[in-house]
């Protein structure tokens, strides 16, 4: 009986996927939730917030409608008010005016006061030199100098003199001479400064400024009595309005406070929401972050799981399909080529193959439909051939749909007659002989490789492999 295997190989067990790798247990989640609960943030009390709220609304519409009642009481009293600024705005610009006169007047009066002061300070200067130039000289006269002169020059006339005190004299009398022309010069200087009056122009024009200036004084005493007169009369009209302007203003000031006490309210609760938003937003956080970390946790045993599983499969002799169907076929071929003795037909039972995950069994010869395929003409003229032969040496096989597809599948032509089984029994000892090679190697390299795939090393070369035919890729 044939044995045939389909497809190589069959697949791998499924790997049972555990739930594992979650929680710690019921302790570890009732301690995290005892900590939630001590770090837990409250929601803030919207409807309480808004109660409050809208209790200092009441509050403000209150003091409204009672700011309304002093606005509409001034309102009442604020007639004539356009006329009342009119006017005063007249008398204003008046003052100004007259205001406007007088500090030019009074500029004028500065400049010729310093005017006057420049006069008298140079009338002064002038006596002062006036005074130094007489005590030079020393004389008043021309007369007094001329005696002087005479004098001189008497003495040294008449008298014997020594020469020192002759140079003397003759350098006195030069001096005088010198001098002389000076004394009519200085009398001239004390006639001019006997007639001048110094800054009187000047003065005549200071006082017809401060007339002016007491003409204009009365006119604006004048107008800021009609000024008085106009706010006086205004008070009169308004009466205690100041007051009532002044208990609004008060008003104003309580309903500001409102606001402001409603504000710090608001921004109060804000704050409370987004603690309490920021609050959540973390737990949140720590929640993903918990599943996070449980999932990691899992997938690490998955891993682990995965890892020894596929190093468990190492175990398995991975050619067993293949090496079974060629065993399978070679038995086959060489029962083709076997004597069949009716007493050998009789012992050979049908044994029962357990069947291989991936194998196909092929049914006993006898037992299938035979499908005669004629010879091709290349195979006739063969026959034709070797007819002289014995003729019963060489017999055509049967097959059906199954065999060639089996045969196929070890890449190998089905064999026609019984004079191709000794090449297909060569090739397929060859294939078997690869695949005893193929085992010897895997038995040799086991341990390794079960070794490096727990140790992850398997995985990582793989990763490198299909980096390396993405950039390959990228490169064509």
């Amino acid at each position: 009986k044939l044995k045939g295997f389909g497809g190589g190989g069959g697949g791998g067990g499924v790997v049972a996927a555990g739930g594992g790798g979650g929680g710690g247990g019921d302790a570890p989640k009732a301690e995290k939730k005892e900590e939630d609960e001590k770090e837990k943030v409250p929601q803030p009390d919207k409807e309480a917030h808004n109660a409050k709220v809208a209790a200092i609304n009441e509050a403000i519409e209150k003091l409204q409608k009672e700011q309304n009642a002093f606005t509409e009481k001034i309102n009442s009293r604020s007639g004539g008010k356009n006329e009342f600024f009119n006017e005063k705005a007249e008398i204003r610009a008046k003052l100004d005016e007259l205001s406007g006169k007088m500090d030019a007047l009074q500029e004028q009066k500065k400049g010729l006061q310093e005017a006057v002061g420049a006069s008298q300070q140079e009338a002064r200067e002038s006596r002062q030199q006036l005074n130094k130039l007489r005590k030079t000289i020393g004389y008043n006269t021309e007369s007094e100098i001329d005696e002087r002169i005479a004098t001189i020059e008497f003495k040294l006339w008449t008298e014997s003199v020594s020469l020192k005190d002759e140079k003397k004299y003759l350098a006195e009398i030069q001096e005088l001479k010198r001098n002389r022309p000076k004394v009519s010069q200085v009398a001239k200087m004390e006639e001019n400064l006997s007639s001048s009056k110094p800054g009187a122009p000047m003065k005549e024009s200071l006082s017809d400024i401060n007339a002016k200036m007491a003409l204009l004084r009365e006119q604006k005493k004048e107008v800021q009595a009609k000024m008085s007169e106009l706010v006086e009369k205004r008070k009169d009209q308004l009466g205690d309005l100041p007051d009532i302007i002044a208990s609004k203003g008060e008003i104003s000031k309580k309903i500001a406070e409102k606001i402001r006490e409603r504000n710090e309210l608001r921004d109060a609760f804000r704050a409370e929401e987004k603690a309490y938003w920021d609050h959540q937003a973390e737990l949140r956080r720590q929640r993903q972050q918990r599943q996070q970390e449980e999932r990691a946790l899992w997938q690490k045993e998955m891993d682990k799981k995965r890892l020894m599983q596929k190093a468990e499969k190492l175990d398995e002799q991975p050619y067993v399909a293949e090496m079974t169907l060629i065993e399978q076929t070679i038995l086959f071929c060489k029962g083709l080529v076997q004597s069949k003795e009716p007493e050998k037909k009789e012992e050979t039972g049908t044994k029962e193959v357990a069947k291989i995950e991936g194998a196909e069994v092929l049914m006993a010869k006898e037992d299938r439909d035979e499908y005669w395929f004629a010879p091709t003409a290349k195979s006739k003229k063969g026959k034709s051939k070797v007819k002289g032969k014995s003729e019963g040496s060489s017999k055509p096989i049967k097959h059906n749909a199954e065999t060639f597809r089996l045969f196929d599948q070890l890449k190998l032509d089905a064999p026609i007659t019984t004079d191709d089984i000794p090449a297909t029994l060569e090739k397929l000892e060859a294939k078997l002989d690869d695949y005893n090679k193929k085992v010897a190697k895997w038995e040799e390299t086991r341990e390794e490789m079960k070794r490096k795939i727990l140790e992850g090393a398997d995985e990582e070369e793989k990763a490198e492999e299909k980096e390396e035919e993405k950039e390959e890729k990228k490169e064509e």
